[in-house]
């Protein structure tokens, strides 16, 4: 499958097309600055090229992952070019414009489907994840993409382009335009969000957590997407007046309207049994890995970091604020705890055994007779530590007692110490050791 993905070289499009080429998809970026391009492509293991046109011209699908002021123009650009047979996607925030340019500059035979992925470069699956369809119109290639999307555990929206537009006047444009004036707000007080912190109820420290989640994001972004959904202007103008008119009662004094205001949102709200649930978890989720690290000290540990999906094996030696430290063949490593997840004793358990060096060692040990050689060395390889046994010998002769006899096993063991545990074991099923 040949696919250009334009845009390919930063952001959102650049996930794609790392998804992609791990998928097995042939993948061509393009991008304006052809240096960077190249090097991108490069680490990436796919092809970049700074002509749009070309790239598309010799593919089977082509994704359209630019900014959002300059969707209307590419499409223009390449729509025109695109083979018989292929796929035209767009994955703006915006639906209404892309949908309409697609349907008018795309040639017969070629499929074009305006998408919405909800998520940003940094998750790392499509497990779970929305992806909006806003489909002009259906044919083959539709069904395929539906079906890809599935099998990546995706959750699928479909609806129109129209419909898209005015919920992004609310998912977006009033969450992003209020979350960003909290966080200016909270610059021109010149308050001390660090130290703000040790004040705060769980449901506070959540809250800074979004805003900085969303202010950290690229900015131009953002604003493009309050400038360019028409229906975000009368969603402001809702959300300011209606700001206004609660301030207003509470500067006068005017608890019944407040209360009432406030008591007819609360109805409004959709289910708020199953919302009370979802950020009790949330907040939970906040101190459980917290927990387990501090009933972890001085004892090993894997982490894994959240971006990288780099593995961290250490003993776990300090914790602070914001900080873990481990330990490992005397190098000292520090992590945020924002940044990593724990791995299970089962995942740990796997990684070293995938990935952590072993070594190998042979046991003689003298058991009675009626010993079966096979059940001791599925005891051993059980034991933890042990990565795998068999038995190698079996030997009944003058220098063993009579009734007795000696099984000889050979065990693969990641920690060295673990010799001395499977020793231990094979003493405790009254064994002697040759």
């Amino acid at each position: 499958m040949e696919i250009a993905v334009i845009g390919g070289t930063r952001g959102l499009g650049n996930w794609i097309a790392n998804f992609l080429k791990k998928e097995g998809c042939d993948v061509t970026i393009t991008g304006r600055d052809s240096r960077l391009g190249m090097n991108i492509a490069r680490k990436m293991g796919v092809k970049y090229t700074p002509n749009n046109i070309e790239a598309v011209t010799r593919s089977n699908i082509a994704i359209l992952a630019v900014p959002i002021d300059v969707t209307p123009r590419t499409i223009k650009e390449i729509a025109p070019r695109l083979q018989a047979g292929s796929l035209l996607v767009d994955v703006t925030s915006v639906k209404e414009k892309p949908a309409q340019l697609m349907q008018e500059y795309v040639p017969e035979g070629v499929e074009f489907i305006p998408m919405h992925p909800m998520f940003g470069p940094r998750i790392r699956s499509l497990d779970g994840q929305v992806v909006v369809l806003t489909p002009v119109t259906k044919g083959e290639w539709y069904q395929k993409v539906v079906e890809f999307l599935e099998s990546e555990n995706a959750r699928i929206i479909e609806t129109t382009p129209k419909i898209h537009d005015q919920m992004m006047s609310v998912v977006q444009g009033l969450t992003h335009l209020t979350y960003i004036s909290m966080a200016v707000t909270l610059e021109k007080l010149e308050v001390d969000v660090k130290e703000s912190r040790k004040f705060a109820s769980p449901i506070y420290s959540l809250m800074l957590d979004m805003i900085a989640r969303i202010t950290a994001e690229n900015p131009y972004l953002y604003y493009s997407i309050q400038t360019h959904n028409h229906y975000i202007p009368k969603t402001h103008e809702r959300f300011l007046s209606t700001y206004s008119e609660l301030n207003e009662m509470a500067k006068n004094g005017d608890e019944t309207s407040f209360v009432k205001a406030m008591s007819s949102a609360a109805k409004h709200m959709d289910d708020l049994e199953a919302a009370l649930g979802r950020s009790d978890k949330a907040i939970s989720a906040l101190n459980q890995e917290l927990n387990i690290l501090k009933n972890s000290m001085g004892k090993e540990v894997g982490l894994r970091h959240i971006y990288s999906g780099k593995i961290h094996i250490g003993k776990l030696e300090e914790i602070s604020a914001d900080l873990i430290t481990l330990i490992h063949n005397q190098k000292i490593t520090e992590l945020k705890i924002s940044n990593i997840e724990i791995l299970s004793p089962r995942e740990l358990e796997d990684y070293k055994n995938d990935n952590c060096p072993r070594k190998s060692f042979d046991v003689s040990v003298v058991l009675p007779e009626s010993a079966d050689p096979e059940m001791v060395a599925q005891a051993i390889g059980s034991f933890n530590g042990v990565v795998a046994s068999q038995v190698i010998d079996v030997y009944q002769g003058s220098q063993i007692t009579k009734g007795m006899k000696s099984i000889t096993l050979r065990y693969e063991v990641i920690d060295p110490h673990a010799r001395s545990k499977v020793e231990a074991l094979l003493k405790g099923f009254g064994g002697i050791i040759r």
